[in-house]
């Protein structure tokens, strides 16, 4: 008979509601990557399901990023990662879109992993705070995927 550990009351003490929500969501994502072809539609699917369950701010900011990373950069896989829409490179995520009330922040975030290629001397920025895109700031994150990925 096995016994199921009790959860660790330090765990509920060290993450936020939301941060744990967060890892069960990632964890549901790794099962079904793993019951799944690695086919591009089934993540691209589960991505715009996530965006259609944000607010409409962040919506339609999740929406035009989308469509400017798809256009940037079609190898990438679009995906989920803890939740989030994302796009992996050999099953690597490159680069994420975090709504605003995903942590209860005040802004959305582009953001970028250890596999996109940004390093500009030795210190260069990963993350990026998106209130509105404009068309400067399109061809800014069209520049940004293009590096990120080559």
């Amino acid at each position: 008979m096995k016994v199921k550990p009790k959860p660790s009351s330090s765990a509920k003490k060290t993450f936020t509601q939301e941060e744990r929500a967060a890892i069960q969501e990632r964890a549901r994502e790794v099962k079904a990557e793993e019951r799944r072809a690695a086919g591009k539609a089934g993540g691209e699917s589960e991505l715009l399901a996530k965006i259609a369950e944000m607010q409409e701010s962040d919506r339609a900011l999740a929406k035009r990023i989308h469509a400017v990373v798809k256009a940037s950069a079609p190898d990438l896989t679009p995906t989920t990662w803890y939740g989030m829409p994302a796009y992996s490179k050999n099953g690597k995520v490159v680069c994420f879109f975090q709504s605003a009330q995903k942590f209860k922040t005040r802004y959305a975030t582009l953001g970028f992993n250890a596999p996109a290629n940004l390093d500009e001397g030795s210190m260069w920025p990963v993350a990026f705070a998106v209130t509105k895109l404009t068309a400067a700031d399109e061809a800014r994150i069209t520049a940004l995927v293009k590096k990120a990925v080559s």
